[in-house]
């Protein structure tokens, strides 16, 4: 049954190609071993400039990026980009799988064979030793040992006082604002379906979905990828087919490595963000999501609390068990 499934979304992103426009085409640039950036995103122009300085200096070759109908000059700002290729669509996020059956079909097309990581323009990639090492180091690593995905926590990051407090500028580290984080407040089962373990907790689940958290949003993802295009994720990076690929755990008592995506959501920007979602309903469950965020930040946009650790590096979330270097050494 998952076989048919995992057929059914590449064939359903084969069709959903007719969605998109070309607007700057370089991946013939694309060589064999490089590394790629696959991302949508939506008027998100002012963080595009430390997001694609952040991975250009993480080592990632080239960027596949899905606009959905911008209005900010974002697009023409990655059309400018000499590392950039990007396609526009004005169709439906929704109907599209929140945009997953357009990231399934670019990396059917572009991504086989290569190590594809696929973030958002809020995201952070984090992994062991990524302060000293490129990522070609881990990718190099997990070819060795024969390991064809890599897991990662999306960790909510926020900061002390009010979102809108500071303004956030274009170029700047969103984690100069947003440096906190929940330590802890994590609960973790594992996805009798797909074999991946499902995460939830944090800042989202206590501020917004206090009453019901068992519907707040996912925190697991596999973003690091050897892939193959007989493969297709199912729900956003939250799991993908086949199912082998979601066992980014150990079974046995061990430890493998894994990573983290530090999100940067939640900045003076997020409050204006939120409304444009809400009104436009394309995200997943009616957008119930941003419906809990508007109410919740309503009175009070303040994340913070008496719990909350401040972000120092990655050793320090290897402290705290939200990753792991396994046995890279």
């Amino acid at each position: 049954m998952l076989r048919l499934q995992r057929r059914r979304w590449r064939i359903r992103a084969f069709r959903k190609r007719r969605n998109l426009r070309a607007i700057s085409n370089r991946t013939d640039q694309i060589r064999s071993s490089d590394i790629l950036l696959f991302s949508t995103q939506r008027n998100e122009g002012v963080r595009l400039p430390y997001f694609l300085k952040y991975y250009r200096e993480m080592g990632v070759d080239h960027f596949l990026i899905v606009d959905n109908d911008s209005t900010d000059g974002s697009l023409d700002y990655l059309a400018r980009q000499p590392d950039v290729s990007v396609w526009t669509t004005r169709a439906s996020y929704k109907r599209a799988r929140f945009g997953v059956d357009w990231m399934n079909w670019l990396q059917m097309k572009y991504g086989h064979d290569h190590w594809c990581l696929t973030v958002d323009p809020d995201e952070l990639f984090l992994y062991p030793f990524c302060d000293t090492r490129p990522i070609r180091a881990l990718t190099d690593w997990l070819d060795a040992s024969s390991i064809k995905s890599f897991g990662a926590m999306l960790l909510d990051m926020y900061p002390k006082g009010r979102i809108d407090a500071a303004p956030y500028s274009p170029g700047q580290d969103p984690l100069e604002i947003a440096s906190w984080f929940d330590a802890g407040n994590y609960t973790i089962s594992k996805n009798p379906r797909f074999g991946n373990l499902w995460i939830q907790g944090g800042p989202r689940a206590r501020m917004f979905f206090t009453e019901e958290p068992a519907r707040a949003p996912a925190l697991n993802k596999v973003p690091l990828v050897k892939w193959n295009r007989r493969y297709a994720y199912v729900s956003s990076t939250h799991n993908l087919l086949p199912r082998g690929l979601n066992l980014v755990y150990d079974e046995w008592g061990g430890e493998k490595a894994s990573g983290v995506l530090l999100h940067t959501k939640f900045l003076d920007t997020f409050s204006v963000k939120a409304e444009e979602e809400l009104d436009r309903r394309q995200h997943y469950g009616g957008s119930k999501e941003y419906i809990a965020y508007a109410e919740g930040l309503k009175d009070n946009p303040d994340l913070w609390c008496k719990w909350s650790e401040k972000y120092i590096n990655w050793r320090q979330l290897e402290i705290l068990g939200l990753m792991s270097k396994g046995n890279w050494a």
